[in-house]
């Protein structure tokens, strides 16, 4: 189906969720506003990950869907419906694949419909677009751009960082005399169990970071990372580690993480949403992947300063070590800050 760049004058973007993944999908907003220079842009995102698009300069509307169940639920998803339909939308970019999305799509009334072709409901798209070579999915995410003329070109993720989280970061900072250094970042959690590497190992790694330290008289600082559910394996982590240098980061919403995170020397995560705000940011990152793919979710290669480790040969999904000595780690760091 051939596509009138005239008649497209208002867009909808469907990525419901997780974190990462909408994060990823500003990663060809500037292409697409580019395509279609007049067209007002909208974004239907699932609560609380709206946040990730707040004064995205290329975004006019953010559309939030919200959390209800039984009788609530489906009252709110016909009234969904009307007001997509009512919005008069010319092309919906669906990058999803389920039916949630789908059905959006089909009650949509938008002249062109653009989803993946392998999606369930691949029969409800006018245009269908085909994934390419695995790559860092915010690459790969420009292969959804194809049917409408857009090629691949070179992205920024889109972040905003607001004033009352860097001066949030800043006043804690100066209370832990960390006003004026670098630091690491060191974030053990992730809301997936079969993402997170072992605590132990963290620990292990934390203390070759303080032997390093002392041994070069640097005095490293190290800034354990987490979330409101990560912090039973932060206070772990902070008890399991031989000396008491670490400093435990102070409750952060998402935004108040990322501006500690600007402040930061380099990153060190799971494979998860953490490792995509660094890209966004522009802050040194390294994650460690266990049974994720580092093709799909790591920078590394595309985009300078970020960094992954991962065994390809480890097979037990049982293992938390995911095949990797904290020396491994260690040495990898090494060379990301000493090159």
């Amino acid at each position: 189906m051939q596509v009138d760049p005239l008649a497209i004058k208002k867009i909808l973007i469907i990525q419901f969720r997780p974190l990462g993944d909408v994060l990823l999908a500003t990663s060809y907003l500037a292409a697409l506003k580019e395509k279609f220079p007049h067209a007002k842009i909208d974004f239907l995102v699932k609560q609380p990950f709206q946040e990730i698009l707040y004064n995205n300069p290329f975004i006019n509307e953010v559309i939030i869907i919200g959390h209800q169940k039984g009788l609530s639920y489906l009252l709110a998803r016909f009234n969904l419906f009307f007001s997509i339909n009512k919005k008069k939308y010319d092309l919906i970019i669906d990058q999803q694949k389920g039916a949630g999305s789908g059905q959006v799509v089909l009650f949509s009334g938008a002249q062109y419909k653009l989803g993946w072709a392998d999606s369930r409901w691949q029969a409800g798209y006018n245009l269908k677009a085909v994934r390419g070579p695995v790559r860092y999915r915010a690459s790969q995410n420009f292969d959804m751009l194809k049917p409408l003329g857009l090629k691949e070109r070179p992205f920024e993720l889109l972040y905003h960082v607001n004033f009352s989280s860097k001066d949030y970061i800043n006043t804690w900072l100066n209370t832990q005399d960390l006003g004026r250094e670098k630091f690491i970042c060191i974030s053990p959690g992730s809301p997936r169990t079969r993402k997170k590497w072992g605590i132990q190992y963290y620990a292990e790694l934390i203390n070759l970071l303080i032997q390093k330290a002392s041994d070069q008289k640097t005095n490293e600082k190290i800034v354990i990372l987490w979330a409101p559910s990560e912090f039973e394996d932060a206070k772990a982590l902070m008890g399991s580690a031989k000396e008491k240098e670490l400093v435990l980061a102070p409750p952060t919403t998402f935004n108040q993480a990322a501006a500690l995170l600007k402040k930061s020397k380099l990153l060190i995560c799971n494979d998860g949403g953490l490792n995509h705000l660094a890209v966004a940011l522009k802050t040194p990152s390294l994650a460690i992947f266990g049974n994720t793919s580092s093709k799909v979710w790591s920078p590394e290669g595309l985009i300078p300063g970020h960094y992954h480790i991962s065994n390809p040969d480890w097979q037990r999904m049982t293992d938390n070590s995911f095949g990797v000595r904290p020396e491994k780690v260690f040495n990898k760091i090494k060379n990301i800050l000493e090159p």
